[in-house]
């Protein structure tokens, strides 16, 4: 190669990260990362989906800020692909560009009244508490006595676990000072959460279920009948340690709850929504009990119920969006790839276009699971590119100056880190507290003129 290789990477979350560490690692110097996010704040997920009360992952964010300090890396906050940058003008930029914007819409149960006000995406909640800036004037009617969360998944763990939790739990996070506030006018009592399968599949983690059953406000219960498990269920309890540590975790919950708490979790299994009921807003939610068939396939019963719940919210999975210009699948809701290189329609790989994350292969793995993920798609991206030419490319920073678009650099993102630690010791909460709100963000990242 001749001139250093220039690599445009979109989206600063885990997977775009990884992805700069892996090519600053692999090349010897030789190389030149840009990181574009549409907003200010670097980090993705690990700043705006790790529940704020598990510290520990979002310590993570202090490893990747290590690789945003690279002198090779640079960071370019608020550029959105699509408004201010295009396609071709990143290949014309760039020697390569990798997309790694993560997958962050909602899918949809498709029931009747699933957009009744009241009905609402997990990750719309998730978004607000975690001080989302498009998320930052969110209502949600905390009011309402019961409330049910759909799915059984680490996220829908988290909604149920800040539900319970009193504000005060909550006042030592980093969760933004208008949320604390709303939080503390909560009058939920109930949260139901439920699942469309049995125990044995359930996809949290047996830590998160542990910490669910010890919050101090709030007591927690499954029925004994929820509990029972079909012969391979069984087998797959005694098999994997996974599934046979969160089975004996909900077991323990079958127990009598004991002295009423302030809060209450009410674990359903065999449960699957059939129409979200009300007029105006959501009023109850009806569920049909549910059976694995002989294939096992989960199937109705024709048994009915209905929870009075208030606020329903989904979180049953999630799926990336297509991007301007770049080959998507409709069906898996990911960009064509083969180890990270973007296939075209006509099968073949689409040249200096890559892909990593959760665009590239679905929303699965943890945090790390990035790290091998972005490191796969370097290999090949650096494979690719090992016999081009690299050379003089249009001047990115010239593009975006003419275009006259406010790029927030790393310096900048730092000037908005100290204001959160200001705040939070103003507040006298905690390490930080987040600006959550586009103005006052940008503001931060000016130096507060």
């Amino acid at each position: 190669m001749g001139s250093p290789v220039r690599v445009a990477v979109i989206g600063s979350g885990p997977a775009g990260i990884y992805a700069a560490e892996a090519l600053v690692k692999q090349t010897d110097g030789d190389v030149r990362v840009d990181v574009f996010d549409r907003l200010p704040t670097p980090y993705g997920l690990v700043r705006y989906g790790v529940a704020p009360d598990h510290k520990s992952i979002k310590s993570i964010a202090r490893y990747l800020q290590k690789v945003l300090e690279d002198p090779a890396v640079r960071f370019f906050g608020c550029v959105e692909l699509g408004r201010d940058i295009s396609r071709d003008d990143l290949l014309e930029c760039y020697d390569a560009v990798i997309y790694s914007t993560g997958a962050m819409v909602d899918r949809h149960m498709r029931v009747p009244g699933e957009d009744l006000p009241g009905s609402i995406a997990a990750t719309d909640f998730v978004n607000w508490y975690c001080g989302h800036p498009d998320a930052a004037d969110h209502v949600f009617d905390l009011a309402v006595e019961e409330v049910a969360v759909i799915g059984v998944g680490n996220v829908a763990v988290d909604v149920v676990r800040i539900l319970a939790k009193t504000a005060e739990e909550l006042r030592e996070t980093d969760v933004p000072e208008q949320v604390i506030e709303a939080l503390s006018q909560s009058r939920v009592k109930r949260v139901h959460m439920i699942g469309r399968r049995g125990p044995a599949q359930a996809k949290f983690t047996t830590k998160e279920a542990r910490e669910l059953g010890e919050l101090p406000n709030a007591s927690i219960h499954v029925s004994a009948e929820d509990m029972e498990l079909d012969p391979a269920s069984a087998e797959l309890a005694e098999k994997d340690r996974k599934v046979g540590g969160n089975v004996k975790v909900l077991r323990s919950w079958t127990e009598d709850p004991g002295a009423a708490r302030p809060r209450h979790i009410d674990v359903r299994f065999w449960r699957a929504p059939a129409e979200i009921i009300g007029t105006d807003r959501v009023e109850g939610l009806r569920l049909e009990k549910t059976r694995l068939d002989e294939t096992g396939r989960v199937t109705g019963t024709g048994e009915f119920e209905t929870l009075p719940v208030g606020m329903v919210l989904r979180s049953v999975g999630y799926q990336s969006v297509p991007l301007d210009g770049v080959p998507f699948d409709e069906r898996s809701y990911t960009v064509p790839n083969e180890g990270g290189r973007v296939i075209g329609p006509d099968g073949s790989p689409v040249p200096r276009e890559y892909v990593a994350g959760w665009i590239k292969r679905g929303p699965s793995g943890v945090v790390g699971t990035n790290k091998s993920d972005a490191a796969e798609t370097v290999r090949n991206l650096l494979e690719d590119l090992g016999g081009a030419e690299t050379g003089p490319k249009r001047n990115i920073e010239e593009l975006l100056e003419a275009r006259g678009l406010p790029v927030v650099t790393y310096d900048d993102w730092l000037k908005l880190d100290a204001a959160e630690v200001a705040l939070a010791q103003s507040l006298d909460r905690g390490e930080r507290v987040k600006l959550a709100r586009w103005e006052a963000m940008t503001s931060a990242c000016r130096g507060g003129d």
